[in-house]
């Protein structure tokens, strides 16, 4: 084997090595989706969407101001905000990764993590 065909299979190695890890990697990704709800950066609470039984209420305040968040079995939302402009409470429900809630007035941030639904660079 001459020190072209050793180069060409070293790059397949590495190359499959790196789809193995990939497509292992995307496995992790079928854990409970869990609503992580933050504010300026800390982390107030996280919520296996997948274990919610019953609908309910987390209150969340600010110096800034109040959201009302609703959470249900598999999806979350803000209900009520004080915030002018209520982009948040118009984005209605979230269930995946896919796009989070944001209030800007507020620094509040719910966004999905786990349960598949979160995009990477590859799924374009």
């Amino acid at each position: 084997m001459n020190k072209r065909a050793k180069l060409v299979l070293a790059l397949l190695v590495v190359a499959l090595a790196g789809s193995l890890a990939a497509i292992l990697s995307g496995r992790e990704r079928t854990e409970s989706p869990v609503a992580r709800i933050s504010q300026g950066g800390q982390v107030l609470e996280e919520i296996a969407l997948d274990q919610v039984e019953r609908p309910y209420t987390i209150e969340v305040d600010s110096g800034a101001g109040h959201n009302t968040v609703l959470v249900e079995p598999g999806r979350i939302r803000v209900s009520q905000a004080d915030c002018p402009d209520q982009v948040c409470v118009s984005q209605g429900y979230i269930s995946d990764g896919t796009v989070p809630i944001v209030c800007l007035p507020h620094s509040l941030l719910i966004e999905i993590v786990g349960g598949g639904g979160t995009l990477d660079g590859a799924a374009g």
